[in-house]
């Protein structure tokens, strides 16, 4: 498809109410490859004024649940489609490795899509239980209404789908707000929701900046937002949320530890590491960017992981045999960088990397794997996320230092343990305060599994039963009738239920 110059608002292709555009800038030319419309606020308030209408008055949110699931079936077969030319958009809007792009960027979401349906197939949307007052209790799960739902860059369409779909299966309508580095992949969403009939006004999709971004959090239009971002911006809108006492989910940063106990395999800790601390450039939240091996196995564990490293091929993202391609923007390159200058002035041993452009390469946003040794704790490459791929190698010296290191951070989204002794490893697991982790390998996103962090990584959580539920309201209704002093039966309380939002499981 060709970029689109108009705002999908409402359901509709419009003309924005400014000439301001996004230029969407290749990572690996450096170039830029489109320039899309550029909301205002005004573009903001028209989209919200869509979706309040759309759920206040509007079919979606009293439409039988089973329905919504059966458009959701539908956007998944038509999504899976387009699975080949959206893993090409993506390489070329944000510079993932074509490979991750197939195999993830792009393949992901249509497996949630599929996940949730099937989640919202079997949910039980009403349930009665039997009163201690003498009558029954009818409980039932509503849409929490209008969601703001915002979006980053580094999983695109990934991170678009875990909070549209559960949205839209709960009957809620959405406005979501994509980045502007990746503006492209959005607008095909915009036509699969179009191509499979979802109503008008359930939907508007504005990629912008952070002040439409701020505009969106604050608007009174709003009922839940939905943010997926740095902590430091998370704060920020669940400051205003807070005070608005609007409902808020926040997946936040991470700096999260894969504790490599002393009985791992190198080799295999080196191969899983490759995904679980590089995967997308060490562009995604959930990276374990900080290796806890024992002391006494420390040479064996860091020649694996740097034999490993200098194996990675970096460069053209078009090319298959890459796995590592460009940052997604100048800025971001920039900022991997300075934590690499500032790693070696803080007294950590560069092994491998560095700030130097890779070998071969003269143009644009690329970073080398680079590894660090004699890293400690108190560091700052070991504290704070630096979103690329930048390894430290931390040491401990028993289990209980181990639980300790990965313990002693502001963070606390995902993580992993390395052992061929599984109980021992889980046990382990079990005292790392985490919201997500794996054993003997990187955090699998399952889509059935509650996704989400601790401390300063984020409140609530996406993906799973969890995830749809994040986007209900629970109301109770105790129905007494006058004409009969007995107990209410199940379908006659259903059937006076004063709001539709009540379904029927």
């Amino acid at each position: 498809m060709s970029p689109r110059h108009q705002l999908y608002i409402g359901g509709h292709w419009v003309d924005p109410t400014t000439s301001a555009t996004i230029e969407v800038i290749s990572p690996h030319t450096e170039q830029v490859i489109a320039r899309v419309a550029d909301p205002s606020t005004a573009d903001v308030d028209r989209a919200v004024a869509a979706a309040r209408s759309a759920f206040d008055t509007g079919p979606w949110p009293r439409t039988d649940p089973q329905a919504r699931v059966a458009i959701i079936r539908e956007l998944a077969r038509c999504y899976r489609a387009r699975e080949d030319e959206l893993a090409h958009l993506i390489t070329t809007e944000m510079g993932a490795p074509i490979t991750f792009s197939r195999s993830a960027h792009a393949k992901l979401p249509g497996i949630m899509m599929s996940a949730f349906a099937d989640i919202g197939a079997g949910y039980r949307w009403q349930d009665t239980r039997a009163g201690f007052l003498g009558r029954d209790v009818l409980v039932g799960h509503e849409p929490v209404g209008v969601v703001a739902a915002i979006i980053p860059w580094n999983m695109p369409m990934f991170l678009m789908v875990g909070k549209l779909i559960p949205a839209l299966l709960a009957g809620c309508a959405v406005v979501l707000k994509p980045s502007p580095e990746t503006a492209l992949d959005a607008q095909h969403m915009a036509e699969l929701l179009d191509q499979v009939g979802v109503p008008a006004g359930v939907v508007s999709i504005l990629p912008g900046g952070r002040e439409v971004g701020r505009y969106l959090v604050s608007h009174p239009g709003v009922d839940k937002v939905s943010f997926t971002g740095s902590t430091a911006a998370g704060r920020q809108v669940a400051e205003v949320c807070g005070a608005a006492l609007r409902r808020v989910s926040l997946e936040l940063g991470g700096k999260s530890a894969a504790v490599v106990l002393d009985d791992a395999d190198p080799g295999a800790v080196a191969t899983g590491m490759l995904v679980a601390g590089l995967m997308n450039g060490g562009q995604a939240c959930v990276a374990q960017t900080r290796v806890l091996v024992p002391r006494r196995r420390e040479h064996e564990f860091v020649d694996a992981l740097a034999g490993a490293i200098e194996t990675l091929s970096v460069g053209d993202p078009f090319d298959p045999a890459t796995r590592i391609g460009p940052m997604v923007s100048r800025r971001q390159q920039q900022r991997v960088r300075h934590y690499i200058e500032l790693g070696q002035r803080e007294g950590a041993r560069l092994l491998i990397g560095g700030t130097d452009l890779p070998p071969g390469i003269e143009r644009g946003w690329y970073v080398r794997p680079t590894l660090f040794t004699g890293v400690d704790n108190s560091l700052r490459i070991a504290r704070e996320e630096i979103f690329g791929p930048v390894l430290s190698v931390l040491t401990y010296t028993d289990d209980d230092h181990a639980i300790q290191l990965a313990n002693d951070s502001e963070y606390g989204l995902s993580g992993s343990v390395w052992s061929p002794d599984i109980e021992r490893a889980t046990a382990i697991a079990r005292r790392v305060r985490a919201g997500t982790l794996g054993i003997n390998e990187p955090y699998s996103m399952d889509p059935v599994a509650p996704f989400g962090g601790v401390k300063s990584s984020g409140i609530g959580r996406e993906f799973g039963t969890e995830g749809l539920e994040g986007y209900l309201d629970t109301v109770s209704l105790s129905i007494h009738s006058p004409a009969n002093s007995g107990v209410p039966q199940a379908d006659t309380a259903s059937a006076a239920a004063p709001t539709s939002a009540i379904h029927s499981s």
